[in-house]
């Protein structure tokens, strides 16, 4: 921090070095950009306020039966189109300004120029519109802002007749076009009908859909048959002899090789129900919880009749009404398992004969599908349409009868006496901060271009060499005197400068008051 104070007060003390070369240049740049801002022109500006009304008492009345242009929108069009090139062509052949013009080139110039000058402000959504345009001539002002006020509400209040008849043919040619492909569509959609009775989906949903039904249906009863036939088949065990009814093991009791055609029965129906429940819900569903539990309290039951039948240890239970209870089993098993192969029978031929449609009916349905939505297509355009003439026609004369916005003029275009510019004062005052920062800027860089050592130490840093001492300098009663009176000087010079600035000022504000 210490370093960079120590720079900056070499950087003041070369600059004020130089003070009379900033106090020179100073003067110098003021005078000339004050007599520069002094001989600038004064400009007038014109300007014309308008209201245009869009609130048009037929406008909800006709609301739902007629498309009409929205007035808004149609109002923000104009005002960002208004200037354009075009309008401004005719504003300058309007205030006769392209009779002086020679050549193409100074012509675009002047469009240009004009275009840039002029301006086109909104006051939010007042609907209230200033245009304004600033000239030397304040006559000439006037007339460019009245011509395009001019040209602004010719613009509004035309006609939109043409624009209706437009729209109306546009739209008949729309209708009958699409009255044709209409036709196409019909015709085409009962031709196809015709061609493929019996093949068209019905009620049940798609052909996807069927032969997805049908496979499930196929696993279901394949499922359902293999639980019978092993249930019958250990019930064909235990009769034969190859289990034991009532065999218990060491330690635990094997579920599966104990026989109870009561409980088995029970069990198994459980199963199947089981089954269908997971095709349908989780793990986790009641209905689900409640039937596992259900099958673990049965098995149980099953193990503890198993082993208290099993310590009676009934040597003749083939001549047992156990023995019947099994054969009775045995034929309600094998009437099961006959039921599921004919349900499996028919799952299956119904899975072949869709199978065997796959190549027909995806495409049959394809193409109705295409024809059906080409006909609604054509259908909804082709009424729409029609909806759109009707309100085009009733559009069309609610258009040409009454305007939907009316203008009105707020403040004629008028030019004040007093000049709009260009604005002095602020000029001066740019001029002067402008001299004294040049100045500045000129000494800073000549103190640089030939700088002088203000320290030992700046003198060692650039010569290297070892600096013995330094000799200080002892100013007479004379050479005080003389710094004095050029310090004096160059205050008078600064203080003229800012009250030759102060004058300027005095007399602009003066100069505008006595206008007014």
């Amino acid at each position: 921090m210490d370093e960079l104070i120590a720079q900056l007060l070499v950087y003041i003390k070369g600059t004020w070095k130089y003070r009379w070369v900033s106090i020179a240049v100073a003067w110098a740049i003021a005078i000339l950009g004050w007599i520069v801002v002094y001989q600038l022109p004064d400009n007038y500006e014109a300007s014309a306020r308008i209201y245009v009304d869009t609130q048009n008492i037929l406008r909800p009345l006709m609301a739902g039966m007629t498309v009409s242009p929205n007035p808004e929108q149609q109002v923000s069009i104009m005002s960002r189109t208004l200037i354009s090139r075009p309008n401004v062509e005719r504003i300058t052949r309007m205030v006769d300004l392209d009779i002086k013009i020679t050549d193409d080139a100074a012509y675009d110039k002047l469009v240009t120029a004009l275009m840039k000058e002029i301006t086109l402000a909104a006051a939010g959504r007042d609907n209230i519109f200033t245009i304004s345009y600033s000239n030397k001539d304040p006559k000439l002002a006037k007339e460019i802002v009245q011509s395009l006020l001019t040209i602004f509400v010719e613009g509004g209040l035309e006609g939109k007749k043409q624009d209706s008849t437009s729209a109306l043919r546009f739209i008949d040619q729309q209708i009958a076009a699409f009255e044709e492909k209409l036709i196409t569509s019909e015709n085409a959609l009962t031709a196809f009908k015709q061609r493929n009775i019996g093949l068209l989906p019905g009620q049940g949903g798609d052909y996807y859909s069927q032969l997805t039904i049908a496979l499930e249906d196929l696993e279901k009863a394949k499922l359902a048959l293999k639980e019978a036939e092993r249930a019958r088949d250990a019930v064909r065990k235990q009769i034969s002899g190859d289990e034991t009814v009532l065999l218990l093991e060491t330690d635990d009791v094997v579920s599966e090789k104990i026989i109870n055609p009561e409980i088995d029965a029970r069990i198994q129906a459980l199963h199947l129900n089981l089954d269908n429940l997971r095709l349908n819900f989780t793990e986790l569903h009641p209905d689900v919880v409640s039937t596992q539990r259900l099958i673990a309290q049965l098995e149980e039951r099953k193990k503890e009749e198993a082993e208290l039948m099993g310590a009676g240890g009934d040597h003749g239970r083939n001549y047992s009404p156990m023995l019947q209870q099994l054969n009775i089993a045995l034929t309600e098993a094998e009437a099961v398992v006959a039921s599921m192969e004919a349900r499996v029978a028919e799952y299956t031929g119904r899975f072949e004969r869709l199978k065997s449609m796959s190549t027909m009916v995806p495409a049959v349905e394809a193409e109705l599908t295409q024809l059906n939505r080409d006909y609604n297509v054509n259908k909804a355009n082709y009424e729409k349409l029609l909806e759109r003439r009707a309100s085009a026609e009733i559009s069309g004369e609610l258009t040409s009868a009454t305007g939907l916005m009316s203008f009105r003029i707020i403040d004629p275009p008028t030019v004040p006496e007093t000049p709009s510019g260009p604005d002095r004062r602020k000029l001066f005052s740019f001029v002067f901060i402008g001299s004294l920062l040049a100045g500045i800027g000129i000494s800073f860089v000549v103190s640089q271009i030939r700088p002088t050592f203000h320290s030992q130490t700046d003198l060692r840093q650039v010569t290297g060499l070892a600096i013995l001492g330094t000799v200080p300098m002892i100013w007479t009663d004379q050479e005080k005197l003389k710094r004095r009176n050029r310090l004096y000087a160059f205050g008078f010079f600064l203080l003229l400068l800012m009250a030759l600035y102060t004058a300027l000022m005095v007399y602009v504000k003066f100069s505008f008051f006595s206008r007014m």
